[in-house]
């Protein structure tokens, strides 16, 4: 098992998520739900793909709202067994406070990790300029959004393989690193705009890989995890 592997599961079907969580619970650390799970089933598919052996999930569903409607999410997390999850840094101090507060209320054994967002990775430069009004790089924007993060506590933040190196300079050792966008090469970026390789992400800092398609859709994980350089840990 290699468990900085974090394996994206992105269908709205249950049958196929707890097909895809028993062929591949012994190769991957975690599993990481969004909408498409939670909205067709609710927050009961988290036990049920605990029971087919996701011992860790990974809730994506990118909270960003007033501070107590984040606070109660954040509650409803925890109750669920949640290992992590992520909430938009845009959603200011007062949100951020508001979480990371009622996530220490649940213990140190049973909070979840809370990771923040900052840039989308199916945004590029000319968007966050051009539409979003923000007279960033996208590096920068990250990097700024990603120091606020930690100043309020969050646990960690998410970025794309570019942006690795910058924000682990940024942010130090403390704040973990989740990197989705990691693709072989050669295959295509779907509707990503910023990819790169795992091995580029791990070197630069990167403390955790969502890797969604390549994994699921694969004949033979493990020769898949060593096409990828990542090998069991």
């Amino acid at each position: 098992m290699n468990r900085q592997v974090i394996c994206a599961l992105d269908t709205p079907y249950l049958d196929e998520a707890l097909e895809t969580v028993s062929k591949l619970k012994s190769y991957v650390g975690a599993f990481k739900i969004g909408h498409a799970l939670t909205l067709s089933h609710g927050l009961d598919v988290l036990d049920r793909l605990r029971d087919a052996g996701a011992a860790r999930i990974f809730l994506d569903l990118k909270f960003h709202d007033i501070p107590n409607s984040v606070a109660l999410a954040v509650a409803e997390a925890a109750k669920r067994g949640v290992w992590m999850m992520t909430l938009h840094i845009a959603g200011g101090p007062a949100m951020m406070t508001a979480a990371v507060e009622e996530a220490r209320s649940a213990g140190e054994d049973a909070r979840p990790l809370l990771v923040g967002v900052s840039v989308l990775t199916s945004l590029d430069e000319r968007v966050l300029n051009d539409h979003l009004g923000v007279h960033r790089t996208v590096e920068q924007h990250m990097v700024h959004l990603s120091r606020l993060a930690m100043e309020f506590d969050l646990d960690g933040v998410v970025c794309s393989t570019q942006e690795v190196r910058p924000i682990r300079e940024a942010i130090g050792p403390r704040g973990v690193i989740v990197t989705p966008g990691i693709r072989l090469p050669n295959t295509e970026t779907h509707d990503q705009k910023r990819v790169g390789d795992a091995g580029s992400a791990l070197e630069q800092g990167a403390d955790y890989l969502v890797i969604g398609r390549a994994l699921t859709g694969s004949p033979d994980v493990g020769k898949t995890l060593e096409q990828f350089g990542l090998i069991a840990t």
